[in-house]
This record gives structure tokens, C-alpha cells and sequence, in this order.
């Protein structure tokens, strides 16, 4: 069965202190294209995680967001105490009889104030994170099966579509010829000169051989029954799905060709119609 390019997969964790969101976010693309956004605490992790996406998404542009909310008394910033204390020594002797808690305020504003600590990774918590990312990843694999469900039907019917107007084509290949016979014979007619029926014959038959559009419909019936063969292919085969349109495109390009017949030719018309819609919607399969 085949997947779509496309989906989006969501999972949380609430912690005692803080809560994880996972969201991973996937569009059609040649190759794989992967973006990551996560704290810097985690950045030691990313080449692991990155692998991870990868083997299970494979193809398209892909964005990652791992968003951490602080919802407990947890807070990397502490009050840089020798700085701030220095401040207000060096304002006092500015103001002496400054006011205390304006001093203060004034002191936490100035450069240095604050430091950073820098968190380290807890492993039972990433453990637990990597289980959200699981979860998050398997949303978005069920979301691009689901996707595929859809895509496969639009597909079978473009297909049924395709088949079913090659055969009208091919239904007017018997008014083509005689149309042809009567085309010529009443050319001959006007030029008033006799000719060698056998002659005639065999003229005839080289000419309509030119425009014979059986090898293209039994290539094109090829091409769309391994279509159909392919969509229940077990493995990725997007891109295969998009060559197999490119060879039907080229056998109903030369029917196009070879029809020199009205209602043939619209025909052929319709049948570039329904190709291009499915050459629109390959782009997104896996």
C-alpha cells in the first residue's frame, strides 16, 4: 500500500516540572530534507535523533519541533550575587542616601546580573522523551497511510479513466480506415487515371501501417496494469510511480500522433488530461 509524503504526528509528556511536545511535520519533496528545532541542551543528541527520522520517514521535507514549557519552581537563571552586591556598593557611593530596593532594582538590570547555568542531560528523561518521539512518529506514519488510502483510489480511478478511453480510441480504428480507403479512392477518382488495384492495395496497407496505433495500446495497457501492480507494492515506490507516468505519457503522446481522426484525437485529449493529474498526485506518494 502505498504512503503519502505528507502528514503531521503530535505527542506530549508532562513531567514533574516541565512538560515535552514532540511535532513532526512532513511535505513532498525529491530527497529527504530534514530541519530539527529543539532546546540546545539536547543539541548532543541531534545526530542520533536525525538518523532516527531518517530510517523512519525516509523521504520529504520533514520539520522537527521538540518544545520543552517549564510548569514547576525549575529555572536555569540565578542571581549573579558578587556582581549584583558590587553594583549596589558602587551606587551607594554615588547616591549614599538611595533607597535600598531601588538600588536593587537598578542592579539586576545591569549586564552580568543574571548567569545561566547550563542544564545537563538527565537520562531517564530522555529516555522518557524518546518515547514521546516514538509516539509522535508513529501519528504521523498512521496520518500518511491514511493520506495513501486516499491517494490509491484517486489513482485507480484516473487509471479505469485512462483504459476506459484508450479503448473508445481504439474502437475508431475501423471508421479510421475505411475513412482513409474512401480518402484516397476518391483522389484517384478525380484524377481520372486508372491504377493497379493490387498496386493500390499494397499502398494502401504501407500507408495505414504508419498510422497502426495497436503496439501503443497494448504498451499503454502494460503501463497501467504494472501502475496497479506497483500501488500494491509493500516497499516505497513514488518514484517509481513517476516513471511508469512518464512511459504512458509517452505511448499516449504518439497515439496522439498517429490518430489523424477527430474524435480519436479528443480522445487522446482527455487521456493527457487524466495523466496529468496523476503525474500531480505522485509527487506526494513516498
Amino acid at each position: 500500500m502505498i504512503q503519502s509524503m505528507t502528514g503531521f504526528g503530535k505527542a506530549t509528556l508532562q513531567l514533574p516540572t516541565k512538560k515535552i511536545t514532540v511535532e513532526i511535520k512532513s511535505l513532498n519533496s525529491k530527497g529527504l530534507d530534514l530541519n530539527t528545532r529543539m532546546p540546545s541542551v539536547f543539541r548532543e543528541m541531534e545526530l542520533g535523533l536525525r538518523n532516527q527520522l531518517s530510517q523512519r520517514l525516509e523521504r520529504g521535507k520533514i520539520d522537527f519541533s521538540l518544545y520543552v514549557e517549564v510548569t514547576g519552581e525549575e529555572t536555569s537563571s540565578k542571581i549573579n550575587v558578587p556582581i549584583v552586591k558590587g553594583y549596589i556598593n558602587q551606587m551607594k557611593a554615588v547616591i549614599p542616601n538611595a533607597d535600598e530596593t531601588e538600588l536593587m532594582k537598578m542592579a539586576v538590570r545591569m549586564p552580568d546580573a543574571l548567569k545561566t547555568e547550563r542544564d545537563e542531560i538527565d537520562e531517564n528523561e530522555w529516555k522518557q522523551i524518546q518515547k514521546v518521539i516514538d509516539e509522535a512518529l508513529e501519528n504521523i506514519a498512521q496520518f500518511r497511510k491514511d493520506e495513501g488510502v486516499s491517494l490509491e483510489k484517486e489513482f485507480l480511478h484516473r487509471i479505469a479513466n485512462i483504459m476506459t478511453l484508450m479503448n473508445n480510441a481504439v474502437s475508431y480504428d475501423a471508421e479510421r480506415v475505411e475513412t482513409v480507403k474512401t480518402r484516397l479512392r476518391t483522389a484517384l477518382d478525380e484524377l481520372k487515371e486508372n491504377v493497379d488495384e493490387n498496386r493500390f492495395e499494397q499502398e494502401l496497407i504501407f500507408y495505414l501501417e504508419k498510422y497502426d496505433i495497436t503496439e501503443e495500446k497494448v504498451r499503454l495497457e502494460n503501463h497501467l496494469n504494472y501502475f496497479i501492480e506497483t500501488l500494491a507494492g509493500t516497499e516505497a515506490n513514488g518514484r517509481k510511480l513517476g516513471f511508469i507516468t512518464q512511459e504512458m505519457g509517452r505511448e499516449i503522446n504518439t497515439m496522439g500522433s498517429k490518430s489523424n481522426h477527430s474524435e480519436m484525437q479528443k480522445l487522446v485529449v482527455m487521456m493527457k488530461d487524466e495523466l496529468e493529474k496523476i503525474k500531480e498526485q505522485v509527487l506526494n506518494v513516498l
